[in-house]
């Protein structure tokens, strides 16, 4: 039996969850949120569990900030703990919706949001972000508890689109951080030979070639994910990838995403280009090699997180070996760009006090619209902010976008390219089976592109097939 044991957890999830979870009232229990009629209690002390993956220094970002949200609601205790990874998050409370002891807000990806709904787990925003209802806070101010709309319209709009990309048309996160991916390259090589740097595939294919004329022995270009690649090539082409509604969720086997595949495939016979997996580590690895060092790239795409890993080393004197150049990764149509959004954002799970569930919500909407944290943490993350207003805080301009650069401030550069890129962003669907997509797009562009003799279209069709075998 080749089945998963994955796949008889969820099972056990769906069966346990639905008693240990739903006990309160049947609208809660049909997926929607009853706000009170008495609204949000400020009095009554309330504790809520928060899951991350935060190291020390954002740690440090985060307390400094619930020490700010208690000033205006003492009553709300916020206990957080680092789980890991995201993987390791994502494992721990799949474990604990079984019993009902999951905790009240953590780190989440899409692909883990619809696991955790096999168990109608996690708990629509909708109703919450629609609320009108009034909150006094300790210290005399009020809010409503919903969203308001320029609060909405601050978010950039790919970031806030990806908490309803699961098929059913409800909200069910809000972004944290993000990273996006961006092209790096060699600004200084670029400059002393007079190339220009690519925006679209075509022009990138030209660039690869110039290069390997003056550096023979060189990989021009080094992009870390192949599913990354095959799924914003997917975007910018406008060609099926998967659904989250219909049987068929798997479309990415088309005519359009083959004849890609085989462009580069081309790509990678004449090296033009290389991956993580296929040179066997990250290709900031090649980037930063000197220009002498056979195999070297001049070119790099990867995460905008990522660009203190894409900088050189110093000389001798203190300088670094290169000048470091970011900008958005090539389009098919570089006036439609597309580029893919990563990074973690926010997911409440449902809990049969609604208190517990307000308490957490009004957590949420402070991480994710209080400027002062977005920017604090964005400074110590390298995470692109996810709210718009951001780059106009004094602050985070002037000690922090203002300085960016290849070198010392390549952290700011990338991240002031994550923000002019705001409006390329796009979400891919997220359901039971979109975590199995994705490992085999990017299988199937590692096999298409190093194998010889290969059939593209029996590989596309294998890989449909291995997707529907193991989505079950």
């Amino acid at each position: 039996m080749k089945k998963t044991i994955l796949s008889l957890v969820l099972v056990v999830t769906m069966c346990l969850s639905m008693f240990a979870l739903f006990s309160c009232d049947k609208k809660a229990a049909a997926g929607d949120f009853v706000i009170p009629e008495e609204g949000f209690d400020t009095e009554t002390p309330v504790t809520i569990t928060f899951y991350h993956t935060m190291g020390a220094n954002l740690r440090e970002v985060l307390e400094k900030h619930i020490a700010k949200f208690n000033e205006l609601y003492p009553n709300i205790t916020i206990e957080h703990q680092q789980v890991g990874g995201y993987d390791d998050v994502r494992d721990q409370i799949k474990t604990e919706i079984t019993v009902g002891n999951q905790p009240n807000i953590a780190y989440c990806y899409p692909d883990h949001v619809a696991l955790y709904n096999l168990a109608k787990a996690v708990l629509p925003l909708d109703d919450l972000i629609a609320s009108e209802t009034e909150v006094t806070r300790a210290d005399g101010s009020k809010e409503i508890l919903g969203l308001t709309e320029d609060q909405v319209a601050d978010f950039i709009e790919g970031y806030y689109n990806e908490g309803k990309q699961f098929g059913d048309d409800k909200m069910y996160t809000l972004p944290m951080s993000k990273s996006t991916e961006v092209l790096y390259y060699n600004k200084t090589f670029f400059d002393e030979h007079n190339l220009e740097v690519p925006t679209t595939w075509e022009e990138m294919e030209e660039v690869c070639e110039a290069i390997k004329a003056i550096d023979t022995d060189c990989i021009p270009l080094g992009y870390d994910s192949e599913a990354n690649w095959f799924i914003t090539m997917c975007e910018q082409y406008g060609t099926e990838y998967t659904t989250a509604t219909g049987e068929e969720k798997f479309l990415f086997d088309n005519e359009t995403n083959r004849e890609f595949v085989a462009e580069f495939r081309e790509w990678y016979r004449n090296r033009y280009v290389t991956t993580q997996d296929l040179s066997g580590g990250y290709t900031s690895e090649l980037f930063t090699m000197l220009e002498s060092d056979a195999g070297n790239s001049y070119m790099s795409i990867g995460s905008s997180a990522g660009a203190t890993h894409q900088r050189p080393d110093k000389d001798e004197n203190g300088n670094y070996l290169f000048e470091v150049g970011i900008t958005t990764i090539p389009q098919v149509d570089a006036n439609n760009p597309k580029v893919i959004s990563q990074g973690p954002s926010l997911c409440i799970f449902k809990k049969s006090n609604p208190q517990e569930v307000m308490a957490s919500w009004l957590f949420v909407k402070y991480l994710t619209t209080t400027v002062e944290f977005q920017a604090e943490f964005s400074m110590a993350s390298g995470y692109v902010p996810v709210i718009k207003s951001v780059a106009d805080n004094e602050t985070y301009k002037t000690q922090f976008l203002d300085l960016a650069d290849g070198g010392e401030f390549i952290t700011a550069l990338s991240v002031k390219v994550g923000l002019e890129q705001e409006k390329a962003y796009y979400t891919s669907p997220a359901f039971n089976g979109s975590s199995v997509a994705r490992d085999q797009v990017g299988l199937l562009m590692q096999k298409c592109m190093s194998e010889n003799n290969i059939d593209i279209k029996k590989a596309f069709e294998d890989a449909i097939a291995e997707c529907k075998y193991q989505a079950g």
